[in-house]
């Protein structure tokens, strides 16, 4: 097992909570003409395996005969939905239940190398998170997604300071006692994947990124390309106001200084010392942008939570205190005085 789980007595122990190495969860949506297929293939990758596993799946509302299908499909742990929440409540539900230390993301529209899964949460070692970066783009509206991506992921990098190359792969392995402190603010869509990510790097946790290949799904697309990429931009911009507002509005706020302040010099030399009143309602709002980003990262710091969970480390080793000479340490803690 990676030592990247180191076992915390603040993580989350669902009832009957077992010693499970990985629970990979898996949401479906009308998904019926492959699911056996691909549960067999993470079946065979998970047995050829050194982990213990469970396969979590959770099915959103499927009105195409998934869920009788799952019905049949023996060792599996399935909650149905009778109305369709989304895949990013699918995939909170689906954490909060499983019982594995490190929880796998993933779909079951074949377009994941499923397969690969054990290398996935090898590669965790270390790391909080480790993100199955794609390699190539092969969803739909591929004219209009490349770049809406591209951009989102620049603005997600920018605000967390870290580079992201790929910010909503639906492929990742995390810790489940880190996860477990933050899924109740997962979105109900498919910003749950970039919340996930960007939510564990402002909090000081570490991502990894590890490439794979992408393949075209099989089945019909879910994604809205218009709303859910909106939804994305939203999210992106709303987290980073709730962790690091200053990132949003000290930009803002310095241009409209320095526009303000460009426009006071030239109505001070051209106009003989009249300052106009748009020049004094630009100060003002740079100002009022200054004021409002101060008590927006007041307010997340007075919010936010007084205890996390130890972050991973690449290595760890413990020593015994050192105490003076004469001095005993106290009763029933004794020192390892091993020479």
């Amino acid at each position: 097992m990676p030592s990247a789980l180191p076992d915390s007595s603040d993580a989350v122990e669902p009832p009957g909570s077992d010693d499970i190495d990985v629970s990979i969860v898996l949401p479906v949506y009308n998904e019926k003409g492959h699911l056996r297929a691909e549960i067999d293939r993470i079946r065979a990758a998970m047995d050829a395996s050194e982990f213990s596993y469970e396969l979590v799946v959770i099915d959103d509302g499927s009105n195409d005969g998934s869920g009788e299908a799952l019905r049949e499909i023996e060792g599996i742990r399935l909650i149905q939905f009778l109305t369709n929440r989304g895949s990013g409540s699918a995939r909170k539900f689906g954490t909060r239940a499983a019982r594995g230390r490190i929880v796998v993301w993933t779909d079951v529209d074949m377009s994941y190398p499923n397969d690969l899964i054990p290398e996935l949460v090898r590669e965790l070692d270390g790391y909080d998170q480790v993100v199955g970066a794609r390699t190539t783009e092969e969803g739909t509206h591929k004219a209009f997604r490349v770049p809406a991506k591209w951009f989102i992921r620049k603005l997600a990098s920018y605000l967390v300071q870290t580079p992201i190359p790929d910010l909503n792969s639906g492929m990742r392995a995390f810790r489940r006692d880190v996860a477990l402190q933050y899924v109740s603010q997962l979105p109900a869509g498919f910003s749950c994947v970039t919340t996930i990510t960007l939510t564990f790097l402002a909090h000081g946790y570490t991502v990894k990124y590890w490439p794979i290949t992408y393949s075209e799904r099989a089945g019909t697309s879910k994604f809205h390309w218009w709303s859910d990429t909106r939804r994305y931009l939203l999210q992106v911009i709303r987290m980073t106001l709730s962790y690091d507002p200053f990132r949003v509005f000290l930009p803002v706020g310095f241009l409209l200084s320095t526009i303000g302040l460009v426009k006071l010099g030239y109505d001070v030399t051209a106009h003989d010392f009249k300052v106009a009143i748009n020049t004094l309602l630009i100060l003002l709002a740079a100002f009022q942008v200054f004021v409002v980003g101060m008590l927006a990262d007041l307010v997340g710091r007075a919010t936010r939570a007084t205890s996390e969970v130890q972050p991973a480390a690449g290595f760890i080793r413990d020593a015994a205190p050192t105490f003076p000479p004469g001095r005993r340490p106290a009763a029933g803690r004794p020192v390892d005085q091993t020479p």
